[in-house]
């Protein structure tokens, strides 16, 4: 969902290769989330479910954490999404593929495969949702 082809459209990268500063911040929807807002949450969770690949307990984040503020540059937010991206590919490399059944720490009980469908599927929903915001 983060780069190269889907079936359901542009990934992520390819959505927010033409997004500036400003648009990002733009709220064409009342009461809808940003894109820049969007771009921060989707970072949050793939932090979240990297740290779940390798942590005994799980840590849920908080609602800043969960919805962080659009602060720093533009740029900033779009590379720490590119980072955390990176980093969490490494992590499913390296994880070992006969743990994917094992409980995965969270607050509700799930396992690794579920986790790492979880954040595939997140990244969907937000990518549906930035896709709508461009258009609107």
């Amino acid at each position: 969902m983060y780069e190269g082809p889907s079936w359901l459209g542009p990934s992520l990268k390819e959505l927010l290769a033409d997004v500036d500063e400003r648009y990002a911040r733009q709220r064409p929807l009342p009461n809808a989330h940003t894109i820049w807002e969007l771009v921060l949450h989707i970072t949050a969770w793939i932090r979240i479910a990297r740290e779940r690949l390798s942590a005994a307990k799980p840590r849920d984040p908080d609602p800043v954490e969960n919805w962080p503020p659009m602060d720093g540059p533009w740029q900033s937010a779009i590379a720490g999404l590119e980072t955390e991206m990176d980093a969490l590919e490494r992590a499913i490399r390296d994880f070992p593929e006969e743990r994917l059944e094992d409980s995965a720490p969270a607050a509700e009980p799930q396992t690794f495969y579920v986790l790492l469908h979880g954040v595939i599927q997140h990244c969907a929903y937000h990518g549906g949702q930035i896709a709508l915001l461009k258009k609107a």
